[in-house]
């Protein structure tokens, strides 16, 4: 609710009209329409996963709501259109970073392309350095209409499964990742593994819509998250649903030992 609403310093805000969120947060979801979509339950899923968010889905209709199977055809798609897309706006945006009239800036250059290179080799991280090159290599000349372009129709397509799933339904109801949570450093020294986790959390950031995630049971002592996804500028109705399922389950008030 702070930080809704319309900035004339950003572009990217829209100026339009603000609901009460929290007024929204009635605990009731009564004749809402849930949709579960089938390409969100894949193969090689924790079954631990799978059980979790679909007793969360069948306690969600103990509390009024109806939920129906849909298709989201699209959605395996996700993933490398946002890792040809995402790295491309970094590599477009971070093209402008010089160190010179903000962020890190090296001491000491002995000239100025020397400070650019080294300011930018050090501030940098290898995650950063790497979408940086798969963001160049995907606008360069011979590559753009192979890569980015078609990335940005596949995007399209994506959009449109959500905005034909949601005319029927008002939130989309589905895991938050295959697994559990993993441990610290357990993906790091694998960058496409790291990118496996994102597979069911990029589809909806594609598309434009809001999301929310909540805790709906644990495995070996690691959380599970439900992943309640909205029509775009419906938030009240997506912090609904969640909210209404925080109430009728404990899950939120559990903690992992560390």
């Amino acid at each position: 609710q702070a930080i809704a609403g319309y900035d004339q310093r950003d572009s990217t805000s829209l100026d339009v009209p603000v609901p009460d969120y929290l007024a929204a947060l009635s605990g009731d979801i009564e004749g809402v329409r849930i949709g579960v979509p089938d390409e969100y339950f894949i193969a090689g899923m924790q079954p631990e996963v799978e059980n979790a968010v679909r007793q969360a889905i069948e306690i969600m209709g103990g509390l009024g709501a109806a939920a129906q199977r849909v298709s989201l055809p699209h959605t395996a798609y996700g993933l490398p259109t946002y890792y040809l897309l995402a790295p491309a706006e970094a590599a477009a945006n971070l093209a402008r970073y010089d160190g010179i009239r903000y962020g890190y800036s090296h001491e000491g250059s002995t000239d100025l392309m020397d400070h650019y290179v080294r300011t930018r080799a050090e501030g940098f991280g290898p995650e950063v350095k790497r979408r940086i090159m798969v963001g160049t290599y995907a606008l360069s000349a011979g590559y753009y209409d192979a890569y980015y372009l078609r990335a940005q129709q596949m995007r399209t397509l994506i959009k449109q499964d959500f905005e034909r799933a949601l005319e029927k339904f008002d939130v989309i109801v589905c895991p938050t990742t295959p697994g559990t949570a993993f441990k610290i450093g357990a993906r790091s020294s694998s960058p496409v593994e790291m990118y496996l986790e994102d597979v069911f959390t990029l589809p909806l950031n594609l598309a434009g819509l809001p999301g929310a995630v909540v805790p709906c049971g644990f495995a070996a002592g690691l959380p599970i998250g439900i992943q309640i996804i909205g029509r775009a500028l419906d938030e009240a109705t997506v912090l609904r649903v969640a909210h209404a399922y925080e109430q009728a389950t404990q899950w939120h008030q559990r903690r992992t030992s560390l």
